[in-house]
């Protein structure tokens, strides 16, 4: 529990430091200087890298080098069967196309669809799939297997879920962010069903980050299918007035009960096994 308190501090520090002083550079005479937006944008993503960079700075420093050269090839095990790869890039849009059904069946009216073409979503997740590693090194890589080791895994994937969301939380305040405004009670209860969801394929996988990296970049990309975002939100403290988000969080929690029930006496004895 040492090593996770040490990780979870090191991590929101340096996220949100990093966060905050990118917005900084971008606004005022930054918002007009191309030399400082790059600055900004490549702090920003800094944060964003920070989980994996805690996480192999602390595996080397408490494991040495050969635990950290085993846990950066986590994100190289790629022959686990093609069906979890369907899974992986099917989830999401799965879940949207069905909450469209049902706000059919509901409301007599199919919801807003997204005006991405499925062409560049595909070539999106390929391309963004790589830079999953710099959240997902960290958050299942290093914190998952910690975590199911004092709780059991069911109850660590849902733990790390809430954590995961409010790593998030600076966003939802940043001017030109695009989750700005919105609900982030919503936000919390979708990502942490959807934490179930990467526990139980990372189990699944025996250890794969790959596929876990794949998911996480699926959902970031085909997730606005059939958005849940609300045009009109400005207080993000505040419940969502989306039926679209709504109706998310719920084919959610029941793909997550079924995961959890799964996962409900499953430990993962070693953080590399």
């Amino acid at each position: 529990m040492r090593s996770l308190l040490k990780f979870f501090l090191l991590t929101f520090s340096a996220t949100w430091l990093l966060w905050v002083a990118s917005f900084a550079m971008s606004q005022g005479s930054g918002a007009a200087h191309p030399t400082l937006g790059l600055l900004a944008g490549a702090v920003f993503l800094l944060g964003v890298f920070a989980p994996a960079l805690v996480a192999l700075a602390l595996t080397d420093r408490a494991e040495g080098r050969a635990a950290t050269l085993a846990l950066l090839g986590r994100i190289f095990k790629w022959d686990v069967g093609w069906k979890w790869y369907l899974f992986a890039i099917a989830y999401m849009p799965v879940v949207k196309l069905s909450v469209a059904v049902l706000h059919r069946m509901i409301t007599g009216a199919w919801p807003q669809f997204g005006q991405t073409p499925w062409y560049l979503m595909v070539g999106a997740i390929a391309v963004s799939t790589w830079a999953q590693a710099g959240e997902e090194i960290g958050w299942r890589g290093y914190a998952l297997p910690r975590l199911s080791q004092q709780f059991g895994l069911a109850t660590a994937s849902i733990f790390l879920g809430i954590i995961w969301a409010a790593w998030h939380l600076p966003l939802f305040f940043f001017p030109g962010s695009d989750i700005r405004g919105q609900s982030f009670p919503l936000y919390l209860l979708q990502v942490t069903a959807l934490s179930v969801a990467l526990a139980w394929l990372y189990w699944r996988t025996g250890g794969s980050m790959l596929l876990v990296m794949l998911l996480h970049a699926a959902v970031n990309n085909t997730k606005d299918i059939v958005p849940s975002a609300d045009p009109n939100a400005t207080n993000s403290l505040a419940l969502s007035h989306s039926l679209v988000g709504w109706l998310t969080v719920a084919l959610l929690w029941i793909a997550a009960a079924y995961f959890l029930l799964r996962m409900r006496k499953i430990k993962i004895l070693q953080p590399d096994s």
